[in-house]
Parts: C-alpha cells; sequence; structure tokens
C-alpha cells in the first residue's frame, strides 16, 4: 500500500515538475533568453554521468559541481544550487521508480520524514534563491567539503559511519528528532549538499536498520526535488540551458546503470571523486574570499 502511494506521488510530483520546467523553458526559448556561450554537449555529458554516479550510490550534486568547474560551463556560482536541483528532478524521480519495489519501513516514519524533508526544502530554495553569490559560493564551498568528509568515512576502506540498529521506524522523541533532522537536510539539499549521506547517518545513529536507510533517502529526494526546484524556477535562479539536456541524458545515465553497471566495484572511483570534490570545495571558498562583500 505504502509502495503504491508513493510511487503514485512520485509520478505526479514528477508530472506536474516536467510541466513547469517545460513552460519555463520554452517561453525563455521564444523570447531567445536562453543563455548564451553554454555547450549542451559538455551538459549532456555531465548529466549522462553524474546520473549514473549516482545510481551507483556516489551521489550527483558535488560531482555535478566539479564536472562543471573542469567543463568551463558558463554558470555562475549564484545559481549552481538551483540547476542542480533543476536538471537532476527527473533523472532522481526515474531513479526512485526503478527501484521503489519493497519498503520495509514503517509507514508513518517514511511519512513524516519526506515530509519533513519536502517542507525544508521548499523553504531553503526560497532563501538560496534570494542570495548574493559571494554567500551562495562560501555555502556550496563549505556543503562540497562535508559531502567529501562524509564520503570519506562512508568508504569501504574506512567505514567510520554508526552501524545502524534494528528497528524499522520511530517513536517519540526519536521520530520528531528525525523530522526535524530531515527538514534541515531538506533545506541543505537546495544549496547543493546532498541529502544521501547525511540522511544514512541520520538514521543510523537513531538507531535504524541499515535496510531502511533507503526507502527514506530515496523518497526524500525524489519528492522534494520537485518543490524545491519549481521554487528555484519561479525567482528564475538557475540555468535553463545547462538542466535540460543534463535533465535528459541523466534519464539515460540512470537506465545504464541498472542495465550494466551495478554490482561493479567502485571503491577506487570513490575515492577520485572524493579528491576532486575537496578540490572543487576549495576552489569555491577561495572564490569567495577573494570577492569583495
Amino acid at each position: 500500500m505504502v509502495v503504491s502511494i508513493l510511487r503514485g506521488l512520485l509520478i505526479v510530483f514528477g508530472g506536474v515538475y516536467a510541466i513547469i520546467f517545460g513552460r519555463d523553458y520554452s517561453i525563455a526559448a521564444k523570447a531567445k533568453k536562453l543563455e548564451e556561450d553554454i555547450s549542451v554537449v559538455k551538459s549532456a555529458i555531465i548529466g549522462f554521468i553524474t546520473n549514473l554516479f549516482d545510481t551507483l550510490g556516489i551521489g550527483s550534486f558535488a560531482t555535478s559541481i566539479a564536472l562543471f568547474k573542469a567543463l568551463k560551463l558558463n554558470i555562475p556560482d549564484k545559481n549552481i544550487p538551483g540547476t542542480l536541483n533543476v536538471c537532476h528532478t527527473i533523472p532522481i524521480i526515474t531513479q526512485a521508480l526503478i527501484y521503489t519495489t519493497v519498503v520495509k519501513v514503517d509507514p508513518l516514519t517514511l511519512i513524516v520524514l519526506i515530509a519533513a524533508a519536502v517542507v525544508g526544502s521548499y523553504l531553503g530554495a526560497g532563501i538560496i534563491s534570494k542570495m548574493d553569490e559571494k554567500k551562495v559560493q562560501i555555502i556550496v564551498g563549505i556543503a562540497l567539503a562535508v559531502a567529501a568528509v562524509i564520503m570519506f568515512l562512508s568508504h569501504p576502506w574506512i567505514d567510520k559511519m554508526p552501524g545502524g540498529g534494528t528497528a524499522t521506524g520511530l517513536t517519540g522523541a526519536k521520530l520528531l528528532i528525525g523530522a526535524v533532522g530531515n527538514f534541515i537536510l531538506g533545506a541543505l539539499m537546495t544549496a547543493g549538499i546532498g541529502l544521501y549521506g547525511p540522511c544514512m547517518a541520520m538514521v543510523y545513529f537513531l538507531g535504524m536498520s541499515p535496510t531502511v536507510a533507503y526507502p527514506i533517502m530515496m523518497g526524500s529526494c525524489a519528492l522534494l526535488m520537485p518543490v524545491s526546484s519549481a521554487k528555484f524556477i519561479k525567482e528564475g535562479a538557475y540555468c535553463k540551458k545547462v538542466s535540460l539536456p543534463i535533465a535528459i541524458s541523466g534519464i539515460f545515465g540512470v537506465i545504464v546503470a541498472v542495465k550494466f553497471f551495478t554490482g561493479l566495484p567502485m571503491d577506487y572511483l570513490k575515492l577520485v571523486v572524493i579528491v576532486v570534490i575537496a578540490y572543487t570545495s576549495a576552489t569555491m571558498l577561495r572564490s569567495a574570499l577573494k570577492r569583495k562583500s
């Protein structure tokens, strides 16, 4: 029952979001207001690679920022958080629909934590979209550093993340803590920090079984992103010409990962990604410190 409701919500949210995004892109294209000096080919390559990585558990936000910088896409730093949310929404919903088969988690816990993340993302998007570029650079730089640390600690060779427990649901104070935590993580996701790693750490700390972490993470991301992305679109705080090719190629990246790459050892690649993300974080923070207020 819960699985059917969740899949239904994913389809509805995804459909409404696709209409909002498509309409905004179409209006800009007709008015010839799409960004100039943006490579559609580079954008499509980024979408395919990052969403393939995301399906394999590496993540798409931090890797996207790193590739934006490495391939020299002309995206203002102020618009990076909005672009990340807008361009990856459809691929992540696709990913969630593919993997949502059995949800072994207490329905109340799942609903409360996902709802908290959605509300947090809506409020967070409204704040981030109005920030000046220096503040965004600082927030994104710190977010990337946090992502690199979490990925390092959770790497199989390091294995320093909390081990979790056996609970499949939360009650009382723990449910309240989980809701507040996911609310904050939903808000932070709009700044460019992925929700997967921090959410997994949180549910582990609260004593939940590792097997129930994925439904919570997946459901939170797939439902909060259409909400936060719609807010970024309304505020015009994203790069349109980058977002469409990433969204389209990202769907293929998810499908290819599911068909051909799941189950492959990714330990060495994860280490490379951690180093790249850490370097990109330092670059963003350095740019912010050099910028005058």
